[in-house]
């Protein structure tokens, strides 16, 4: 209770508070993460997740790609939870000046968030690698009911997320976005992140503000730095911060 407390002191006096997070956000969800021992990581497939989330499997092996995309990434029913909503609220009163996510599943924008930044991309939109046609999720699930593989109606490519996979750069936009705004921040809360997942853990670097916050089931790199560090839930955490903030 008095770390709760502390945080809710901390966030009544700044004013430019910037989120950073990860999947362990999401994961109150439904969404499963990467690294804990129930995640993606540690489950057993044909190939390595890391590989069919990468560059080379959607080119080489389209179907394998599609196959874990459909069945591990393009989850029915995922709803935002109650993190997600609390700071779409720290928004809306002022506080909160934007989220950047390394998450892909839109729950910060479905839950109200309007200025959110994508380090890893997202599902909602989606292109054709040959032509440059856009489609949107909803289509993109319809054609993956009939094919394995996606292909454009204009040109046959194959149809690729609009999320950054492994051996992909980050999106520019997104990345200088993301470093101008922790760079600007008075407060950064740092959640459901390992910290480990370079380039993106990177940009905590960019950080000059005086409080530092990790909300994070496990322990991470930066503990030691952090103003404030919990070991609690992100979504109980955050609910009970806003509820009592203001």
């Amino acid at each position: 209770m008095d770390k709760i407390r502390k945080l809710k002191e901390m966030i009544a006096d700044s004013n430019r508070i910037v989120f950073f997070g990860g999947a362990g956000v999401s994961t109150e969800s439904g969404i499963p993460d990467f690294r804990s021992k129930d995640g993606l990581y540690n489950q057993v497939y044909k190939y390595p997740p890391e590989y069919m989330l990468s560059h080379s499997c959607f080119e080489s092996m389209p179907d394998e790609f599609y196959r874990f995309y459909k069945d591990k990434i393009l989850l029915k029913g995922i709803l935002p939870n109650k993190g997600h909503f609390a700071l779409a609220k720290l928004e809306e009163q002022g506080k909160l000046s934007c989220v950047v996510t390394q998450n892909i599943d839109h729950l910060h924008e479905m839950a109200g968030s309007r200025k959110v930044y994508h380090l890893h991309g997202t599902i909602m939109t989606n292109h054709c690698s040959t032509c440059g046609s856009v489609y949107s999720l909803e289509e993109l699930e319809q054609k993956l009911e009939l094919s394995m593989v996606p292909k454009c109606d204009k040109c046959g490519g194959i149809i690729k997320p609009d999320v950054t996979l492994y051996e992909e750069m980050l999106p520019d936009d997104a990345w200088n976005s993301s470093m101008a705004a922790v760079g600007d921040a008075d407060m950064l809360i740092i959640c459901g992140t390992s910290l480990t997942v370079y380039p993106a853990a990177y940009i905590v670097e960019y950080f000059r503000g005086k409080i530092l916050v990790i909300i994070n089931r496990d322990a991470t790199p930066k503990d030691a730095k952090a103003d404030l560090v919990i070991h609690e839930s992100f979504g109980e955490v955050m609910a009970r911060v806003v509820e009592g903030v203001f």
